[in-house]
């Protein structure tokens, strides 16, 4: 919940020098006697940034981020952030529950029944259920609210420490309809050429990579017959919405810029089959991109995503390539079961605390990287041995300790890396025999667990038909003794109706 020092550097020192946001043994200007050799990523700070220590300066900063301060407190005291996935069945919910209440008013509308105890009853219990979730999706939104004051009171700072710098850019005009662009005055002529040439003659192909290009202008998106689009290596901090008119594109490459977000509208380029978005700001990814059907390739790594569009898999049935490695991801959503032609995941390098039970429907997956989540990955899912063409799994660096049994069923895994784990099952001289030493092992775990079960059965069944024997045994002899009773019955009677013995003497 504080600012992160490597995304905020000026808002985490700032707020570590004001008193009531000061953490425990620690000093920007007086490092701990107890790590010398260690000091926090933002220590060396003032040495690129000496004003920072004008006392002056640091008032004024002050000032500019209580409002972080004051929100800090109150999430702390609410929690940490629910999960997205939780979120969008909150919502989901809430939105069956509005309507169920609505179904009621009218049913009651139209009955003279008003006043019904149950009817009551079961609304007050929605009512209930109600407010827990608008609990539950109003923390989300204050924990939203929060990054984004962050990254203003970061931007706030970096104003107040130096002036902004005028100058070295000009506006442009590009296109038709005069649409402009700020480009740097040494590329400014080479992008407005391509651009314009592109629009006039239909290009397919167009290639901005490294241009030092910080905006894309809006008219970009009338060029429709684009194919293949590559805007790389720049400083773009936004996507324009107009990319929703590239209705031909089947490549997009925006990697290595500074985006913090992508358009909903990219969810229109239903034909797109390549998308790069990697090496950017982005927190996340937005719901659309689950409209983009025709995808096979998403490359989406080293960003600061915490979490996957929760329908993403329902949608992306044709995804085969799949890269979020280097993010803050920590969970999957169940419906990444439903990615069918999934063939590689790389999820290496996130915080991933576990996998669903879906995951074993990836009957295509052949190469999955789950390395490197380290305290936060414990175990894999049963699931896992449903990868019958999986190829190489790398769990390595993380705190495994037991393979799941059915890992035996792996049949074709050839690439297997699980050191840095503190396992137990496998033991340690069986995992260092190397990945065939590794599969017989945990394949006579599972064969002996099912021999296990097997003789478990058999024994319930044994039990079972004794059970049901002496059951039989059971009513037999008490028929025995009811058809013995009543022939003694008889002779008794007998006895008693002897005409020699009613006979007058």
């Amino acid at each position: 919940m504080d600012p992160n020092p490597k995304n905020f550097p000026i808002l985490s020192y700032v707020m570590t020098k004001i008193p009531t946001m000061k953490r425990p043994d620690f000093d920007i200007e007086q490092p701990p006697t107890r790590q010398p050799s260690k000091p926090e990523p933002y220590f060396e700070l003032t040495e690129r940034m000496p004003h920072l220590t004008d006392p002056h300066l640091l008032a004024s900063m002050h000032s500019a981020v209580a409002d972080v301060s004051q929100t800090r407190s109150l999430l702390k005291t609410l929690g940490e952030r629910p999960d997205h996935e939780a979120v969008d069945i909150a919502k989901a919910r809430l939105a069956e529950i509005d309507a169920v209440l609505s179904s009621d008013l009218d049913e009651i509308s139209l009955s003279d029944k008003a006043d019904d105890a149950n009817d009551e009853k079961r609304k007050k219990a929605l009512e209930r259920e109600k407010q827990m979730h608008k609990a539950l999706i109003s923390l989300d939104q204050m924990h939203e609210s929060y990054d984004k004051l962050l990254c203003d009171a970061e931007k706030r700072l970096e104003k107040i420490y130096e002036s902004a710098k005028a100058g070295g850019r000009k506006t442009v005009a590009v296109g038709d309809e005069g649409s402009s662009a700020v480009v740097g005055d040494e590329v400014t002529e080479e992008v407005v050429a391509i651009l314009t040439d592109a629009m006039s003659n239909g290009a397919r192909n167009v290639d901005l990579s490294e241009r030092r290009l910080p905006v894309l202008p809006e008219a970009f998106g009338k060029i429709r017959t684009l194919v293949c689009l590559n805007l790389s290596s720049n400083q773009l901090e936004v996507i324009p919405d107009s990319v929703a008119g590239l209705e031909n594109l089947e490549e997009l490459n925006v990697s290595s810029n500074i985006l913090e977000s992508l358009p909903d509208s990219i969810g229109c380029l239903l034909k797109l089959k390549i998308l790069d978005v990697s090496s950017n700001k982005l927190e996340a990814l937005p719901d659309s991109i689950a409209q983009c059907r025709s995808l096979v390739e998403l490359d989406a790594s080293f960003n600061k995503l915490t979490y996957l569009p929760t329908k993403m898999g329902n949608e992306l049935v044709n995804l085969k390539k799949l890269s979020i490695q280097l993010n803050k991801v920590r969970n999957f959503p169940s419906s990444i079961g439903e990615m069918q032609s999934l063939q590689y995941l790389d999820a290496h390098f996130n915080e991933l605390r576990g996998l669903p039970k879906s995951i074993g429907k990836l009957s295509n997956l052949q190469l999955l990287n789950l390395s490197s989540n380290f305290s936060d990955l414990r175990e894999l899912p049963d699931t896992i041995g449903d990868l019958n063409n999986l190829k190489e799994l790398d769990v390595s660096n993380n705190q495994i300790q037991e393979l799941p049994l059915t890992f035996g069923r792996l049949d074709k895994l050839t690439k297997l890396n699980i050191d840095q784990n503190p396992l137990v099952i496998p033991p340690k001289e069986v995992a260092e025999e190397g990945i065939q030493a590794v599969k017989v092992y945990m394949a006579q775990r599972w064969f002996d667990k099912l021999v296990e079960e097997e003789e478990k059965r058999r024994r319930q069944h044994e039990a079972l038909a004794q059970a049901s024997w002496l059951s039989r045994s059971t009513t037999w002899l008490a028929g025995a003794v009811v058809g013995a009773a009543g022939t003694v019955s008889l002779l008794m009677a007998g006895e008693n109706d002897d005409p020699y013995l009613e006979e007058e003497r």
